[in-house]
């Protein structure tokens, strides 16, 4: 059985440059999603909100492996949008005030009824607090500028400076501050973390 593997067929979306920011659009994709606020490295909330969020997806794939369509897909990668009510506090580092909303891709066959039969199992198999405020929605960015970003996210500032810098040059900022985790940062060493940092714009 062939796996398939979408952050291959979606190379412009997926992948990025660390050497130069690149534009990009971005169409409309369907997630897995849960908000949430506070920091990321201290919150209950986070780590609850990204164990029920890898649990269902991976429910999903093995559903979607057992089931008569026998179709076998790699996990997409986590991905965070980010952002503060006053984004003073998100350029300050006020971490306690940011607001984020983190996600993972689903395959274009992965269904809301489908989504709703896999939280029921997951819940069955393990208490997860998180588990009754994740939802399933079509996001779409539209025009956007990323860049990759190699390291620890506490370096992650000259990085987005650039970003920002190319923006600026071509248009203006619009939404929201956007991540997607390309390393398990479990088993990665820090200095090898890649992060495509991504920003939508409007030229």
């Amino acid at each position: 059985m062939e796996k398939l593997d979408l952050k291959k067929q979606l190379k412009s979306v997926y992948q990025a440059s660390a050497k130069s920011v690149t534009g990009v659009d971005v169409p409309a994709f369907n997630f897995l999603m849960i908000d949430g606020q506070g920091d990321p490295n201290s919150s209950d909330h986070y780590s609850a909100a990204v164990e029920a969020l890898f649990t269902v997806s991976y429910t999903l794939k093995f559903m979607i492996k057992k089931s008569s369509a026998a179709i076998d897909y790699v996990v997409m990668p986590l991905e965070g949008l980010w952002w503060a009510d006053d984004m003073a506090a998100f350029v300050a580092d006020r971490k306690g005030e940011w607001r984020w909303t983190m996600m993972i891709m689903q395959p274009d066959f992965i269904t809301e009824k489908m989504t709703a039969e896999a939280i029921a199992a997951a819940g069955k198999k393990k208490s997860l607090p998180a588990l009754q405020q994740l939802r399933f929605e079509s996001f779409a960015e539209g025009h956007c500028a990323q860049v990759l970003h190699k390291g620890p996210f506490t370096e992650e500032g000259p990085t987005i400076d650039r970003l920002h810098q190319y923006i600026n040059e071509h248009g203006k900022l619009t939404g929201k501050h956007h991540e997607i985790y390309l390393s398990d940062i479990r088993k990665a060493a820090p200095e090898n973390w890649k992060t495509i940092i991504r920003q939508p714009m409007k030229k």
